[in-house]
């Protein structure tokens, strides 16, 4: 009498291969939509909320007061600038200055309160003080001082802007921006003759 034919279950080395394949393949797929995913965020963080630093211009500079007396001078310095916010968010500066120098040294100096600045928005910023007398001299070949008694004085104006924006209301980044000026000064009246930015 024949014995009746049995079917061989299914190997499990089989089944463990084709389920290893599927989790390979899940993953696999996973990675590269998490990949694309980082792609597209870090895109969309360069081209749009990526900090930039502000952009100074500084439009003019005027002397309200001027006066010679001894070789020294002393006047008082006003400047007007615009300081742009290119951010699309807000600009927050407290760490800013300006200040002016005569043959290198510092002369005359100020903090810009702090405040700020809403994204993507322009904001004009006057600036006026007092310098103290200065001597209008230079050191001569012998050590001595030599006082110039020209027509023209030159000094120059540096003006900072430092501080934070926030991207996406999590992230504080520093953003700062820097400008200088060469200004020249007639002497005889305190009249700017030419301003370099």
């Amino acid at each position: 009498m024949a014995k009746p034919h049995r079917e061989r279950p299914p190997s499990s080395s089989s089944s463990s291969s084709s389920s290893g394949r599927t989790n390979l393949a899940s993953c696999l797929v996973a990675t590269v939509f998490l990949i694309f995913l980082l792609i597209v965020v870090l895109l969309v963080y360069f081209t749009v909320f990526k900090p930039h630093d502000p952009k100074i211009s500084i439009s003019a500079v005027h002397l309200p007061s001027f006066s010679v007396s001894n070789g020294s001078v002393s006047f008082t310095f006003s400047q007007n600038a615009f300081v742009k916010n290119p951010n699309r968010a807000l600009f927050t500066h407290y760490d800013s200055s300006l200040q002016l120098l005569y043959s290198g040294n510092q002369v005359g100096f100020m903090f810009i309160p702090a405040g700020h600045i809403d994204a993507g928005r322009t904001k004009r910023m006057a600036a006026t003080f007092s310098v103290q007398s200065f001597p209008l001299s230079t050191p001569s070949a012998d050590g001595f001082n030599e006082v110039k008694v020209g027509s023209t004085m030159e000094i120059e104006s540096r003006m900072e802007m430092a501080g934070r924006v926030k991207v996406l209301y999590l992230f504080s980044h520093r953003v700062e921006a820097k400008a200088g000026c060469r200004v020249a000064i007639g002497v005889s009246d305190g009249s700017v003759l030419g301003l370099h930015c």
